[in-house]
């Protein structure tokens, strides 16, 4: 279980280091709710699979 995790923040435009802000378990895996402590803009991943940065 990570506490911190990388990704490019739309809102920074930049690369930052998100903070693990809360999670649940679901019926798909564990759904995380990453922060960016720059802006408070927040990244969704459940699993391993679903992460809402990526574009369809």
């Amino acid at each position: 279980m990570s506490l911190e995790r990388d990704y490019d923040c739309s809102a920074c435009d930049e690369e930052r280091t998100f903070y693990r802000a809360a999670s649940t378990t679901l019926r798909l895996g564990e759904k995380v709710k990453w922060r960016c402590p720059e802006c408070g803009y927040s990244v969704v991943t459940i699993g391993d699979d679903i992460d809402s940065t990526v574009t369809a």
